[in-house]
């Protein structure tokens, strides 16, 4: 009981800018959403504690997740474990990669695991691995698409491109809400290594148990799926979670985004191409210029996270909570942004 508590508390560190509702606090959604994931993830992980504070967000998360990831179906655990660390390594999540690159150590081999997280995909020795690591990669990027001649049936694009929509939303709220890396960073290359091999050993039983698909979407009331989201269709568990998750981050936008920083958002969304932004944030300054005066803040923290979520920062929040105050809002704003995106990124890959 004393080192799971100790556990608890080292994990709740890792959340940055807002206060996590401790396991042994919650009640409500929060408490029911922590005990489906302690019973499937053995533990209440940070990406989970980090959306606390908005319940219904939290929820949402969980849903999207763990429908496509975590339940048996159409695809294996490594595939999905391949394309989660892809996702991860596109939109620049080291927290994520060393999350998801751990769990390949035990279901392929370090040498697939570390070729996706050195970004090398072409080094993969597995072909199957190497098609999806190389699909999900670039899964963003429209113009890429045909350099992949990847056939997939309704169910496998419904969990595959599930992960990919999961992910490209995860990553977002890992880089705004986390601590940079899983892993100590003063880590050599070879420790790395050994500390990977050692979790991944006791991470084996939990990637390799297949979860009853449906078991999350009483959380959330039903709700329509959006077209953009027809992917979704070849399994009705994803379908009706991502309907579901896709409702509640539409009304924390609502709650939480100001209407001029939706609409510019969505307006970048329609001609993104899946580019990189690049070092400097000038192009989010000129986008944001034109906003009233408490809308910039939201909008500056609102395009980041959609399309760089890497470079939100202290002085990024900090200017944010000078006018919008409370945690929920500062969740739901990131979380809504994120979600845009990652729906957007989906909605590429319909067949």
């Amino acid at each position: 009981m004393v080192a799971a508590r100790v556990v608890s508390s080292v994990v709740q560190r890792q959340v940055k800018y807002v206060t996590p509702v401790a396991p042994t606090a919650a009640d409500g959604l929060v408490a029911e959403v922590y005990r489906q994931a302690t019973d499937e993830m053995r533990l209440v992980v940070p990406p989970l504690l980090l959306h606390s504070p908005a319940p219904r967000t939290l929820a949402a998360y969980w849903m999207l997740m763990r429908e496509p990831l975590m339940t048996g179906g159409a695809v294996d655990r490594l595939a999905k474990e391949a394309v989660a660390s892809a996702v991860s390594v596109a939109n620049i999540c080291p927290y994520c990669v060393d999350m998801h690159s751990t769990g390949m150590y035990d279901l392929s081999t370090e040498h697939d695991a570390e070729a996706i997280v050195a970004d090398r995909v072409e080094d993969i020795v597995d072909p199957r691995v190497r098609t999806l690591a190389g699909w999900a990669r670039v899964a963003h990027q429209p113009a890429a698409f045909p350099a992949f001649d990847l056939t997939l049936t309704p169910a496998e694009r419904a969990e595959l491109v599930g992960v990919v929509v999961a992910f490209h939303y995860l990553s977002r709220m890992v880089n705004v809400f986390l601590s940079s890396f899983l892993l100590p960073p003063q880590l050599g290359s070879r420790a790395k290594r050994r500390m990977k091999r050692g979790v991944s050993r006791l991470l084996h039983d939990i990637l390799l148990e297949e979860h009853p698909a449906g078991r999350s979407l009483s959380l959330l009331p039903a709700a329509d799926l959006p077209p953009e989201a027809g992917w979704a269709l070849g399994n009705p568990a994803v379908a009706d979670a991502v309907a579901r998750a896709n409702a509640a981050f539409t009304a924390a936008g609502e709650r939480s985004v100001p209407p001029r920083v939706r609409a510019l958002v969505a307006a970048h969304l329609d001609t993104w191409q899946g580019a990189d932004t690049g070092l400097s944030r000038e192009w989010c300054e000129r986008a944001i210029a034109d906003l009233p005066e408490p809308d910039r803040s939201a909008g500056r923290l609102a395009l980041l996270a959609a399309f760089a979520s890497y470079q939100v920062d202290e002085e990024t929040v900090a200017e944010f909570r000078a006018w919008h105050e409370g945690d929920a809002v500062l969740v739901e704003t990131v979380a809504w942004a994120s979600f845009a995106t990652a729906l957007a990124v989906g909605s590429r890959h319909l067949r």
